[in-house]
């Protein structure tokens, strides 16, 4: 019986809809040579996917003509869907490294299946006993944790916050509350274009004693992280633009 191939996880730049950078100023030269070898590959969008390795083949010569490379989509489940998705669909995405071979997962910006609907397939492959390889990248959490100065022993990534004003207040009261009982740092982002709309929520529910921390467009060319308490953030709040941020705060 042909032993499995390995699911690699293969980390992107987070420059998603900003000027590209250097691939090699971001991603260490052993993943390239990886993702220049693979064959197969599933991805969350597949242009975007090819775009990434035609930027990977200026660095690393790819070792199959990118018309030869096959991606596979993640599916989408129907909007409001609340059962998973039968095992076949992810079999049948796990089906070259199932065969032997290995296959690159790859997510839009960052590490896969950090914040990201790829980790439905890390379960599958473990499942279906796939040997599953993490690969060295960047990740705007753990960059903007490192970079904020807040408790990095505890904390707790808590995704997008609701929308509705009400709903928003009362979530990040609760949040709140649970990083000062815990001292455990919140982590919070959004859609960029949303960004200002959340900075101003934060400065307006938050205690002003609660130190907040905010990270926009790491590892790209202007990128910053700066940590004040929320009483010093409302005397000068920082100009937002529609690029990646990350939020983070400790009560």
């Amino acid at each position: 019986m042909t032993p499995p191939g390995r699911l690699l996880l293969v980390p992107n730049t987070l420059d998603l809809a900003s000027e590209p950078v250097d691939l090699a100023d971001v991603l260490p030269h052993g993943v390239l040579r990886e993702a220049a070898r693979l064959r197969c590959w599933v991805a969350e969008n597949a242009k975007t996917t090819r775009a990434f390795l035609k930027r990977v083949d200026a660095v690393v010569p790819l070792a199959h003509p990118l018309q030869q490379v096959l991606i596979r989509e993640l599916p989408r489940p129907a909007k409001g869907a609340s059962s998973p998705l039968p095992a076949a669909a992810w079999h049948e995405l796990l089906a070259p490294a199932l065969n032997g071979e290995d296959l690159g997962l790859i997510s839009e910006a960052g590490l896969p299946a950090v914040a990201d609907p790829g980790a439905a397939l890390v379960a599958a492959a473990h499942a279906a006993g796939v040997p599953v390889q993490p690969l060295p990248g960047p990740s705007s959490l753990l960059l903007a944790l490192a970079a904020s100065g807040l408790n990095g022993q505890s904390f707790a990534f808590v995704g997008y916050l609701p929308q509705d004003a009400a709903a928003l207040a009362a979530r990040l009261r609760e949040l709140e509350s649970r990083s000062r009982r815990e001292q455990q740092t919140q982590i919070a982002i959004e859609t960029p274009y949303r960004n200002a709309a959340l900075l101003q929520a934060l400065l307006s529910h938050l205690a002003p004693t609660t130190r907040l921390a905010v990270a926009s467009a790491l590892t790209l060319p202007g990128g910053w992280c700066r940590s004040r308490t929320v009483h010093e953030w409302r005397r000068e709040p920082p100009v937002l633009d529609r690029r990646p941020a990350v939020f983070l705060f400790l009560g």
